[in-house]
């Protein structure tokens, strides 16, 4: 069958030119010829969005979203409350029930829409996850070219899938649809929207950002695997010389791309993963890294990135004083957020010339909850017992650091459940279990490596060492600190090693480091009301999680 045909039967779009799995190059060009929407708050919605620097056809897109969608809509997401699914489901203000009766009368009304405007969309065939065992062919229907071209960068190709239709997943993105609450049962003009029942996905109205494309996939794949018994994963995670794996988990600004960047390992990937039977395998074929105050030294392969064939530049202002055409990329402005903080670059794993056979590496040695602690109270490191692993996981802290955001003074506890909850749409504890029993079955280690501050909060205490964070990142994946003598930390309840190799003993034990012990002690206690409080409110022990502190 046709893909027209394929289209028509299975969707009913019809009348409609598709420009199937056009190249890299081609879907570049495409991009700055056809790609029309809002651009600026106060501007038309036909505005261009996607352009070209000096470096032409031979370095980056740079692309424009709707400027009230810079990041994942996250209060406009919902998944269809089937009655296959609707009790399986975390239902939460980022996860919503969408009616099945409205979304089936919805998607034929975007259908009529497409078919309506006629002229041509961009269909773009992968695969996320690269073990043909769980991956899924994912197909993207789009109007943007910008969004095929992130797809193709993102996501793997010719994974051999047995019999790929019948596992296909549909994303249609319809911009230019735009959404009328009273009529189409959404909260507001824009919608994301999973039926994890009939395997597709709509994304409509101002809901352009790029994110979208892969993030609605992450989900799908955060739902589907553990009904296989394997664990998704929102982490990073490389390969050493001896065959073991780590994997870091960790939120915005703990370290997970920059510490899994390491020359002497090799990178599986940066972002999303699954373990399942075969080992870790990456989902994606590309990253998608933040750009704001990049450090290009500290960070070659991304600077390098930049400049590469098709990467896409995502909502980097424009210089003041020079237009895009005449711009070479490595001269942007990597510092300016008058658009967004959440600037990005999406490039193929391709761009690291260190990147495991596969992006697929065997089972884990070593497990990494990263937390960057902005109260200054948190050890360096500690080991984790299985129950303090499910705690700590489900809590998936870090702080704000104040100043970061207007009236933040003083740093702000956020956690947010498996490192990645508004995408983790099964209950907490399901992914805890999981990873509990892959742990205990493969043997794997557990640390908390904290990357934030000591001898006092941000503003009076400094940022742990990099070079002593790498040191213990190093012990913890060699096996240096398995039967390590450690102390266990009063307020916490955590094991303190009480010496890590190229690490001073006397930063092991942070009331140490404090000038003031007593205001040492009074932050702890906050902290862990904090944690506790988090506890509570998400009922975590009714899922089987023990308290540990």
């Amino acid at each position: 069958m046709t893909l027209t045909r394929e289209l028509e039967h299975s969707l009913g779009l019809a009348g409609i030119e598709f420009r199937h799995n056009l190249a890299r190059p081609a879907l570049f060009a495409e991009a700055i010829a056809n790609d029309r929407g809002r651009v600026r708050p106060d501007g038309p919605a036909d505005e261009q969005k996607a352009f070209a620097t000096r470096l032409g056809a031979d370095g980056p897109l740079v692309y424009y979203s709707d400027p009230s969608c810079t990041g994942r809509p996250v209060a406009d997401t919902f998944a269809v409350a089937r009655d296959s699914v609707v009790d399986t489901v975390w239902w939460k203000r980022d996860f919503q029930q969408f009616s099945p009766d409205a979304f089936d009368a919805l998607l034929p009304r975007v259908v009529a829409h497409l078919n309506a405007r006629g002229g041509h969309l961009y269909v773009q065939d992968t695969f996320c996850g690269w073990d043909p065992d769980y991956a899924v062919p994912y197909r993207l229907v789009s109007e943007f070219a910008t969004h095929a071209l992130f797809a193709e960068n993102m996501f793997a190709s010719d994974v051999p899938v047995a019999d790929p239709a019948s596992r296909r997943w549909t994303l249609i993105n319809a911009p230019s649809f735009i959404c009328e609450p009273a009529r189409d049962g959404t909260l507001t003009e824009r919608a994301v929207i999973v039926d994890l029942e009939n395997r597709i996905a709509l994304v409509l109205g101002p809901a352009d950002y790029c994110g979208i494309v892969k993030k609605t996939m992450f989900t799908v794949m955060n739902y589907r695997l553990p009904a296989r018994g394997d664990l998704p994963m929102h982490c990073s995670a490389n390969l050493g010389d001896a065959d073991d794996t780590a994997v870091l988990f960790g939120l915005s600004g703990t370290g997970k791309t920059t510490l899994s960047a390491d020359p002497a390992r090799q990178l599986i990937g940066d972002d999303e993963h699954a373990w399942t039977d075969n080992g870790v395998s990456n989902f994606e074929g590309g990253c998608y890294a933040k750009l704001i105050d990049l450090n290009k030294q500290a960070e070659p392969v991304i600077a390098q990135a930049l400049s590469m064939p098709c990467s896409v530049i995502e909502n980097v202002p424009p210089l003041p004083d020079k237009p895009l055409a005449e711009t070479d990329p490595q001269d942007l402005d990597l510092t300016d957020d008058s658009i967004t903080e959440n600037t990005r670059l999406s490039y193929p794993l391709a761009a690291n010339d260190n990147v495991a056979a596969g992006a697929q590496g065997p089972h884990p040695t070593t497990i990494v909850l990263l937390t960057a602690d902005a109260f200054g109270v948190l050890p360096p490191i500690s080991i984790l017992s299985s129950d303090e692993v499910m705690y700590h996981f489900v809590s998936g802290f870090t702080a704000k650091l104040a100043g970061t955001e207007v009236g933040v003074t003083e740093p702000q506890a956020a956690f947010s459940a498996c490192y990645g909850a508004p995408f983790m749409p099964r209950p907490a504890a399901v992914y805890a279990e999981l990873l509990a029993a892959k742990m205990k079955t493969h043997g794997a280690r557990c640390v908390l490596l904290n990357t934030g501050w000591t001898g006092g909060p941000h503003g009076v205490g400094r940022r742990i060492s990099i070079a002593h964070t790498r040191s213990l990142l190093s012990a913890a994946l060699s096996g240096a600190l398995d039967d390590v003598a450690c102390d266990t930390h009063p307020i916490f309840g955590l094991a303190m090693p009480r010496e890590c190799p190229d690490v001073p003993s006397e930063i092991l034990d942070p009331r140490n480091t404090w000038a003031d012990q007593a205001a040492y002690d009074a932050q702890a206690q906050t902290l862990r009301d904090m944690f506790q409080a988090n506890f509570k409110a998400n009922d975590f022990a009714s899922m089987g999680i023990r308290a540990v502190m």
